[in-house]
């Protein structure tokens, strides 16, 4: 039987080929279409930029000013150098020998005494050993009794002798509170008096009254006489 068809003209021969072909175009399109871009149309118009809104830069000159270098230091003046005739004698200074002979004469010096100072010794109140006896308190038996008896003595001694109408005359009302202090020294006499108040009358009525304190015998520390201090409050009540 005879073939009706050329051969040469079978489609079916190459057609993997042209299937490869075929899906390599369209994938070629299609990586085209997807990366293609497009721009808007800008229309310029050169006619209408208008150059006068741009301010001109100004620069501003600066001036260098050149300051003249100061004047040079006027030249010193030479020294004058005076030279004066040496009229004055000098009197040599003799320095005697110390060395003495053996037939000069030795001199004793007599001895000489030391006048040794007694310290101002101050013992406080509460640690001395044996307290300044107030008259009256000789015949208490230890440091504790003639403390107390001093004590006492002393408040008594105040509330006697202290003006109490002064604070109403001063007008002061209600409870009234003054410190005092003072100090006996080696000899028994009351010294250093001071007080503080709330008015300076009474103050000054305070250190009256302890200066008026009778003379005592001093505060002995180790056997020797000593400074001791004292102080004391005193209160009272101004009656309304």
């Amino acid at each position: 039987m005879e073939l009706k068809k050329n051969p040469k003209a079978d489609i079916k021969k190459n057609s993997s080929f042209y299937y490869a072909v075929g899906v390599a175009a369209v994938m070629l399109i299609t990586f085209l279409v997807l990366n293609h871009k497009t721009y808007d149309k800008i229309d310029y118009d050169i006619a209408s930029l208008d150059m006068g809104d741009i301010d001109d830069e100004e620069i501003p000159l600066t001036e260098i000013l050149q300051t003249p270098p100061p004047p040079p230091p006027p030249p010193a003046a030479p020294e004058v150098i005076e030279i004066v005739e040496d009229e004055e004698e000098i009197e040599e200074t003799v320095i005697e020998s110390t060395e003495t002979d053996d037939n000069e004469e030795i001199v004793e010096i007599e001895e000489v005494e030391v006048e040794e100072v007694e310290e101002d010794v101050e013992v406080p109140f509460s640690i001395i050993e044996n307290v300044a006896v107030f008259p009256g308190c000789e015949r208490k038996k230890n440091n504790k009794e003639r403390k107390k008896c001093m004590s006492d003595k002393i408040s008594k001694f105040i509330n006697k002798k202290f003006n109490t109408d002064l604070a109403a005359d001063l007008g002061l009302t209600g409870r009234q509170k003054i410190f005092v202090g003072f100090k006996v020294d080696k000899k028994g006499n009351v010294v250093e008096v001071n007080a503080r108040a709330p008015h300076p009358e009474l103050k000054k009525e305070m250190i009256r009254v302890i200066k008026s304190l009778p003379k005592m015998k001093p505060g002995r520390q180790r056997g020797k006489a000593v400074k001791m201090p004292f102080s004391i409050p005193v209160i009272f009540q101004v009656e309304d």
